[in-house]
Parts: C-alpha cells; sequence; structure tokens
C-alpha cells in the first residue's frame, strides 16, 4: 500500500510508515506505508486498465466467489461438518461460546487480498485490505460527491447508524499513487464476529486518484502501530486488545498465492493457526514502532551475495503491499539475472565509461566508499543526499532533474556494485563489463518489470537473510503470471525504492513473500516471526 508513482514509496519523507500506503497526517509520516499499497495499487490498474478457538478471530482469504451457506444442520452433524470443513477437531464436550466467527475473503489475482468489515448499528459492510503497512481504518463518506471512486463503492452513511458518535477533524493520507482526504468519526466496528466498540475511523470525502477507482475494495484496514495512525485515532486492533476482544495479542497472516485452490488466505486475530505453516517460526524483535519494521542481513541471488545489506538493512513487512520493494543497487543486479529489461540510463553509461576504471582503482586500494564518488570529482563529500534530498532513482525523467544529480547517484550505484564484484574475485575487466551491463537494467521507478515465461525455470532463487536464517523465494514465488494460455504475461516481483541513511536502505516484503512465509505479528513481545507457509 507502500509512498510508491512509485517514486515516493511508503517511506519517502515520514518520521514514523501499502502497492497502498504512506502517511505522516500520513502525508509525512506514512511514506513507507504508501508503497505498500501503492504497489497494491500499481499493479491493479495494470490488471485491469476456524471456527475459531477461545479468544481468536479467524479472517480466511478466499479467491472464489463469496457464497452464503445458511442451510441448517443439527445438532452434531452441523458441528462436525464445520470442524471437518475447517480442518478441526470435532469434540463432542460442552465448549466455551468463540467470541468470533469466520469472515470470508476474496483474493483478486493475488495482488489485492481483502475482506469484508461492519460499521455501524445496524451494520454497514464494507470490503477492506487489512493492512499492515498503515494504521487508519477509512471508507467512503456518503457525503463524498467530487470523486468518482466514491461513486463506485459503497459509503458510510452516519444517519443510519444508532451508535455513531460525531468527532469532525480532518485528516489527509498520502500515497505513491493519490491521496484520500476525510474527517474522522466514531462508531462501532465489526471485524469477524467481535464487535469493537467507539472506533475512530475516517470518512473519506475526497478519493482523487484513479487507483482507488479501480480497486476492488471500499476501503483500508490499518494494522499498524499508533505513531503512523493519521489524527492520531486509535487503530482498530489496538482496541481488539484493550476491550478483551482476543485472547492473545498476537495476530497472523496465511495467504494462498494458488488462485482458486480452496481459500485464499486467512487472518487470525488473537493467535495462530498450526495448519497453515510447517516447523516453528524464526522470530526477529521490531526496531522501530511504526511499522512492522526489524533488521535483515544480506540478500543472495543464487548463492551469491548482492553485497549492499551485508552489514543489515532496514525491512518492513507490509501485508498491503503485492510487491517486494529495495534498493536500485540491488533491484538492478536482480533484474540483470531475471533479463528483465530496464531504463538505459545515459548517466550510468557516462560514469563506466569515463570513471570506472578510476573507481576500481581507489576501491582496490581501499579506498573508503563513501568517499569514492567524491574523489573522482561526481558528488559532495555527503554524497548524492548532500546534492538533493530527493533523490529516488538515475534514470532521467522530464522533472527537470540536474545531470550533477544523476551522475553522482549514478557514481554510486557503481561503487556498490563495483565492490561486491571485487569480493567475488573477478577480473578488471569482467567488473567494468558486468557493471555497462547494469546499466541497461536499471528498475523502472514508473511501474514493474516484464520477464520472459519461458524461461523461469532457469531463474535464479533470491533469499533474504532474516533471524539468521535464509528464507528463499523461487521463481514461481517472486514472478507474477497475469492471464492464461498464450496471453500469460509474466511480472517481477521486484521494485525499486531508494531511501538515505540511517533510515535506508530497507526493504518492503509485500504479499510475494508473506504467501511463501505464514507471518506472525507479536504485539505482545514486540516482534514478527517467519515460517514456511503450508
Amino acid at each position: 500500500m507502500d509512498p510508491r508513482r512509485r517514486t515516493v514509496h511508503k517511506l519517502a519523507g515520514q518520521s514514523s510508515p501499502s502497492f497502498l500506503s504512506t502517511v505522516e497526517t500520513r502525508s509525512a509520516t506514512m511514506g513507507t506505508g504508501r508503497v505498500a499499497l501503492q504497489h497494491l495499487l500499481i499493479l491493479s490498474a495494470v490488471l485491469i486498465l476456524g471456527t475459531p478457538s477461545e479468544g481468536l478471530v479467524r479472517i480466511p482469504l478466499k479467491k472464489l466467489p463469496l457464497v452464503h451457506e445458511n442451510s441448517l444442520v443439527a445438532g452434531e452433524d452441523a458441528q462436525s461438518l464445520l470442524a471437518q470443513r475447517h480442518g478441526l477437531v470435532f469434540n463432542k464436550e460442552p465448549q466455551p461460546q468463540p467470541k468470533s466467527d469466520i469472515v470470508i475473503l476474496k483474493n483478486y489475482l493475488n495482488a489485492q487480498y481483502y475482506g469484508e468489515v461492519g460499521i455501524g448499528t445496524p451494520s454497514q459492510n464494507f470490503t477492506v485490505i487489512f493492512d499492515t503497512g498503515s494504521s487508519n481504518l477509512w471508507v467512503p463518506s456518503s457525503k463524498c460527491y467530487f470523486s468518482i471512486a466514491c461513486y463506485l463503492h459503497k459509503s458510510y452513511r452516519a444517519r443510519r447508524s444508532s451508535t455513531y458518535k460525531k468527532k469532525g477533524k480532518w485528516v489527509s493520507i498520502h500515497y505513491g499513487t493519490g491521496a484520500i482526504v476525510g474527517y474522522i468519526s466514531q462508531d462501532s466496528v465489526q471485524v469477524g464476529g467481535v464487535v469493537v466498540k467507539n472506533q475512530d475511523f475516517i470518512e473519506a470525502a475526497l478519493e482523487p486518484s484513479i487507483s482507488f477507482m479501480l480497486g476492488k475494495f471500499d476501503g483500508i484496514l490499518g494494522l499498524g502501530f499508533k505513531e503512523i495512525s493519521a489524527g492520531g485515532a486509535e487503530p482498530v486492533w489496538y482496541n481488539m486488545v484493550s476491550q478483551g476482544l482476543v485472547g492473545s495479542p498476537v495476530f497472523s497472516f496465511w495467504f494462498n498465492r494458488h488462485a482458486g485452490e480452496g481459500k485464499g488466505g486467512e487472518i487470525v486475530f488473537g493467535g495462530v493457526d498450526p495448519n497453515h505453516h510447517k516447523g516453528s517460526h524464526t522470530y526477529v524483535p521490531v526496531t522501530k514502532k511504526g511499522y512492522w519494521q526489524f533488521d535483515m542481513g544480506d540478500v543472495l541471488i543464487g548463492r551469491n551475495s548482492t553485497g549492499l545489506c551485508k552489514s543489515g538493512c532496514a525491512a518492513i513487512v507490509d501485508s498491503g503491499t503485492s510487491l517486494l520493494t529495495g534498493p536500485t543497487a540491488i533491484i538492478t543486479e536482480i533484474n540483470h539475472k531475471l533479463g528483465a529489461p530496464g531504463i538505459v540510463s545515459q548517466a550510468c553509461k557516462t560514469v563506466v565509461s569515463q570513471y570506472g576504471r578510476r573507481i576500481l582503482d581507489l576501491l582496490l586500494k581501499q579506498t573508503e566508499p563513501k568517499k569514492t564518488c567524491a574523489l573522482v570529482d561526481l558528488c559532495p563529500l555527503g554524497g548524492s543526499d548532500g546534492v538533493s534530498a530527493g533523490i529516488r532513482s538515475v534514470v532521467e525523467d522530464d522533472g527537470g532533474t540536474s545531470e550533477g544529480v544523476l551522475l553522482c547517484k549514478a557514481c554510486e550505484l557503481a561503487v556498490q556494485w563495483t565492490m561486491n564484484q571485487i569480493a567475488q574475485n573477478n577480473t578488471q575487466d569482467s567488473i567494468l563489463q558486468y557493471i555497462s551491463e547494469l546499466c541497461d537494467h536499471i528498475p523502472n521507478p514508473m511501474g514493474e518489470s516484464s520477464v520472459d515465461c519461458t524461461k523461469l525455470e532457469s531463474l535464479p532463487d533470491v533469499a533474504f537473510s532474516i533471524g539468521g536464517k535464509q528464507f528463499v523465494l523461487k521463481p514461481e514465488q517472486y514472478i507474477l503470471k497475469i492471464g492464461e494460455g498464450d496471453a500469460t504475461q509474466c511480472i517481477s516481483g521486484f521494485s525499486a525504492m531508494d531511501v538515505p541513511r540511517p533510515r535506508g536502505p530497507i526493504w518492503i516484503l509485500g504479499d510475494i513473500f508473506m504467501g511463501a512465509y505464514h507471518t506472525v505479528f507479536d504485539y505482545g513481545k514486540m516482534r514478527v516471526g517467519f515460517a514456511e507457509a503450508a
């Protein structure tokens, strides 16, 4: 949901945050969160244009059309049927009344996972994305008169709810593909089988983005921390915990990435379903509240290090982002291995042809990498951040980006690539040739990269080092297939975004990663856990 056209992502310019998400009202505070939702939105535009245990709220995600089954079966037969359907053991002994029930969710082409919540009394139902990269709940308002998106989706009508309370504070949430503007109201919110009382949410009065017009969802329910909540609204998850609606301060995601095969996925509020993961989870502590952010290690293509994150990178796990977003230097190397066409950067070509040998010589003499581009007179001592704090790409655009800025950023990429090649003991000529080739594969910041579908079996694995363990993604997991038969298109699941230090480099691990690895968000112990999805 994640700042990110996607040049400014959920992280860009925030003090705290899917394919939708980023705010500071979220405007300045959630830059990173928008990247996530943004990915989801951009991909959407491309595509279009449990029975719960005590204290658990299960939200199964389905890829099939929503079907209401109200057939009545008496006694043990009904209970046995439900138990069998949800993979549980039928216990004939009297059981405590559960605090929740199952809410059917839909999955749109592995790009949008969304489900239903109810707002008000009687309940007004809306489809929302459950987004860990943002923290507000918002739906269209009946007073949204000037946005087409509001006419294409359900809208909240305050006068129809007996539990509505007026608050009226105006807030805005900015995403990479647009923004929403609205005001805070308060009402009861039903999630699964529980009702959250006195919940603050945003009635969106303006949704100017075409992305919201095309979205399969009405709104967004944020599951991030209060630190990035627009208007200081208490997140829905916080109130679920404080009002005793869940048995444990934990929620977990399981996404089924096989379209049309059973349930599309499940969110369990209050615990973890052991049927949806293999083995135990690897946990890492949350390092910065706002997003679900943690420290991550190296990224490997095949068995080769990409270098940049070897000494550590930040990462955010974001259910509102459909893709994987990372530093341009690494995404370019991945694109090169995938054979994904990029934007040919003349600035990059210039740096390699005119300064490549000198850069290589300086690094072989163990010159400090941060000073290398300054020593060849392409950057100030502060690096590209000293030239322009807003740099997101070395791709020339129509926005008047100066040649000096482009050359400086291109030099920094060349230094990173050269260092990695030196570490692999490659020859000087092969290093310069490789870097020149990478200049042809710099990712387009305005969209995703296509891949030859006939070559998927020959593509390398990509692994992320988290908690001392490598989490591997295979080509069939990180490549998105759109369409069927001869019309099938393959899209790389990787997108570029650069965040300067000390906040970066940073990765956003979206639905592609969460589809491969069952994810636990442990609010009580402030940690995130991953295990192979079952």
